[in-house]
């Protein structure tokens, strides 16, 4: 799929340099930035991703009963005299 993406012209040149000093093209340094965008943002970029990801999820089942919002406290009455 292609899609255009405009850039300042600075911008574009830091961009250029970059994939000449790594011996790459614009299109691995886009692929790359995109990919650690998804990461960042905790969004598979793949089947494998998402299933790596849903297994890492612990099932409710395994969680306690109650959580600690729902711990209740008992205090002692004050004896009467």
């Amino acid at each position: 799929m292609r899609k255009l993406i405009a850039f300042d012209e600075e911008t574009y040149q830091a961009i250029a340099q970059l994939s000449r000093d790594r011996m790459g093209t614009l299109q691995e340094l886009a692929d790359e930035a995109f990919r650690d965008l998804l990461k960042k943002h905790g969004v598979p970029v793949n089947l494998k991703d998402a299933l790596q990801r849903s297994a890492k999820k612990k099932p409710l089942a395994a969680k306690g009963r109650y959580s600690r919002k729902h711990t209740v406290v008992t205090t002692k009455k004050a004896s009467q005299a």
